[in-house]
């Protein structure tokens, strides 16, 4: 009887074992990332303060009424509001295409003049 030569590695069995890990890996991340995993921080005498950036919604209807986060609004009631919010903070603008103009430069304007850095416009595609 001769013996069988191997002239190729079979490499099905090491890409079956990398797959296995690779779905382990990815699902212990996924876990600890949104929070799943119940973990205890360790403490520390000196922490640094976070500011809590908070996303708002100003919505424009098609009769210029002024929404801030479902809230039925007066123009110059949002431009105090505004004042209070962080400049971090996100702002989503979501106006009707019905509308006019106007009404989103002036919200504009004033989001300019705040100094406001995260800002959205949402769209609805075609």
């Amino acid at each position: 009887m001769a013996a069988k030569r191997f002239d190729t590695i079979n490499v099905i069995p090491f890409i079956d074992i990398m797959l296995v890990l690779l779905v382990i890996v990815l699902t212990t991340a996924t876990f600890i990332a949104k929070g799943l995993i119940q973990i205890e921080l360790p403490e520390a005498s000196s922490v640094a303060q976070q500011n809590e950036v908070k996303e708002h919604s100003i919505t424009i209807s098609k009769d210029g009424s002024y929404y801030l986060n479902k809230d039925k609004i007066s123009f110059e009631g949002l431009k105090e509001k505004l004042q209070t919010f962080n400049t971090k903070d996100t702002i989503v603008l979501r106006g009707d295409k019905r509308s006019e103009f106007n009404y989103f430069v002036s919200i504009m304007s004033v989001l300019k003049d705040r100094g406001f850095e995260q800002l959205y416009i949402v769209t609805k595609q075609e």
